[in-house]
């Protein structure tokens, strides 16, 4: 179900007993039945209690130093009291887990998930008891060839309970799900859905918007579906006027209120309108890192952390790259009127022709898709980065997959990133097929750090092979330590604050001569831990192309970004 903060919860976070099981012993001693000896001849040779304590939400990384690079298993263990109610529905729901999770409730499975950054859940209501309950959930963050990431990612792979853990109570029949928005192209027509769960055939539903003394009813069909279409003047969302309203979807047994902000976004010809005027992106890529805990950012304090930064930066948009971020990042980000971009973990190194795959994607997507097609501030599906037109099948299940993400939310851009882009005689060659399946023509792009530059950044070259599309800049940039200031500025081996400001002032020069641009967004906003950075004096286990250290400290980079989007005008003139 959607929006569980607006629902009847009791919540499961807090201290969990823990068994790290490296070995994967747990599965073989059955770890999930928790016993306990009856006998003086009885022992078993795993215990939750005497162990460790690990608080959820949270990666167990970064809570035992043990555990700080650690990919493998962990048995979470959590009792708790439940007093059953007459004609209640009980849903154990989790905001994520990374990456496989095994869940059992009393010593027996109640299901599995797979994929590290979107929610689910399971119903209980006939599994969980009167008195005291245990959950166990088995929990495996190791990367795997056929996952969604790959094997091969530049982040730390956080492991664990990373999200909230609920249990959520319905009446039998309950607002399951209800998409409400703006038609795509319109500024004052809704057209959406409503969907109950149990007993729902011919009922009536209601949306009120108070504020607009707005009160639309429909009748269910068979299977509990309803469509919503109506007409409305609402004040529409911005990044300068992020206004929600509070809207009321009403069942004969359920009441579900949500925040909503209305706004259209679409790309006509080479611009990318947001309520029908041009708008100019001004991004910053953003990991789910809490730089000041050096941990998986999972709560709403976190999040204001990182989106406080991105407004003072002057941005009136968010990457969240490379996966789903935590739902306070999304909620968040749209009440200080940032537009969103929601990206899924299709990156590098996917094995698109393993048969599994393609429904990995999917299920991802429509569970990315389901949690925040309400959010008006979500303006960008990204469906892959970074993938290789060589790889088998690469291109044919990413087109099916931009076509079901198109059949599922019409509302929003589609995009993929690619690296693909060749840069010779001073010329950007950009020829990848996806673009004809992607709203916009976006690149990453590191000219200045992996590749030098070729002449003047100011006559810079663009060959496009679909020249009447937008294009985005989806990554630049290049490391530099905060505070390096000593060594000569200009040699990328120095790490120097230096030479990371040359590359950003040589970058907006290029930006001149780039057909179409409708926006950038420099990686990164701070520096971020990723296993992949060697370098035991520069970068000593962090990615340092953020524009903020990771003690908060703004590098020269940083007022260089900050001045170019203070001058840029969020409005293009038509």
């Amino acid at each position: 179900m959607v929006n569980v903060e607006a629902r009847e919860t009791i919540s499961l976070n807090g201290e969990w007993n823990a068994i790290i099981d490296p070995s994967g012993s747990g599965d073989y001693r059955q770890v999930w039945l928790d016993k306990k000896p009856q006998l003086k001849t009885d022992f078993f040779e795993y215990s939750f209690e005497g162990g460790p304590v690990l608080n959820v939400p949270g990666d167990f990384n970064t809570q035992m130093k043990e555990l700080n690079y650690y990919e493998g298993i962990v048995w979470y263990k959590k009792p708790f009291n439940y007093s059953v109610k007459s004609g209640k529905r009980v849903f154990l729901h989790f905001g994520a887990v990374n990456y496989l999770a095994d869940v059992y409730l009393n010593g027996v499975k109640i299901g599995s998930h797979e994929g590290g950054f979107t929610p689910f859940q399971f119903e209980i209501t006939e599994k969980i008891k009167e008195g005291e309950n245990s959950l166990i959930v088995r929990v495996d963050n190791r990367r795997l060839p056929k996952g969604l990431p790959g094997v091969g990612f530049d982040w730390l792979n956080y492991g664990g309970i990373t999200r909230d853990v609920d249990l959520v109570e319905t009446d039998v029949s309950f607002i399951e799900d209800y998409f409400i928005q703006l038609e795509k192209g319109s500024l004052n027509t809704v057209l959406g859905w409503v969907r109950l769960n149990g007993n729902q055939a011919k009922q009536e539903v209601t949306v009120e918007i108070p504020e607009l003394d707005l009160r639309h009813v429909a009748n269910t069909d068979a299977e509990g579906f309803a469509g919503i279409e109506f007409n409305m003047k609402p004040e529409l969302w911005s990044p300068s006027e992020p206004k929600l309203y509070q809207v009321i979807i009403k069942s004969k047994t359920d009441v579900v209120i949500d925040s909503i902000g209305f706004r259209s976004i679409e790309v006509q010809g080479n611009k990318v309108l947001l309520n029908q005027q041009p708008i100019f992106l001004k991004a910053v890529n953003i990991h789910e890192e809490n730089p000041y805990k050096r941990a998986r950012a999972f709560s709403r304090d976190d999040a204001r952390i990182l989106l406080e930064s991105a407004k003072e930066l002057g941005c009136n948009m968010v990457r969240l790259v490379h996966y789903p971020h935590n739902e306070y990042m999304v909620k968040e980000a749209e009440k200080m009127g940032l537009m969103v971009w929601n990206e899924l973990p299709v990156y590098q190194h996917i094995q698109f022709s393993d048969s599994l795959v393609p429904n990995k994607m999917e299920n991802m997507l429509n569970e990315m898709i389901s949690r925040d097609k309400n959010r008006g501030g979500v303006v960008v599906w990204a469906l892959s980065n970074e993938t290789y037109p060589g790889t088998a099948n690469r291109d044919k299940e990413l087109i099916e997959l931009s076509e079901k993400c198109r059949a599922n939310d019409s509302t929003r851009l589609v995009v993929h990133v690619t690296n693909s882009q060749t840069y010779r005689d001073h010329t950007f060659d950009i020829q990848d097929t996806l673009f004809l399946h992607s709203d916009l023509i976006s690149i990453n792009e590191y000219i200045g750090w992996y590749i030098p530059w070729q002449g003047k950044p100011s006559e810079t070259k663009w060959k496009v092979a679909f020249p009447d599309k937008p294009i985005f800049i989806s990554e630049f940039g290049g490391e530099a330590k905060f505070g390096n200031n000593d060594t000569p500025q200009d040699e990328a081996a120095n790490w120097t604050e230096g030479y990371q400001e040359q590359i950003y002032l040589d970058q907006i020069e290029m930006f001149k001569t780039t057909p179409n641009l409708v926006g950038v967004s420099p990686w990164l906003l701070y520096d971020y831990k990723s296993l992949g950075r060697m370098h035991p004096v520069h970068q000593q286990g962090f990615n340092r192309k953020g524009l903020i250290s990771e003690d908060g400290e703004k590098k020269k980079a940083w007022y260089v970004i900050k001045d170019y989007y203070s001058a840029e005008k969020d409005q293009i003139p038509k």
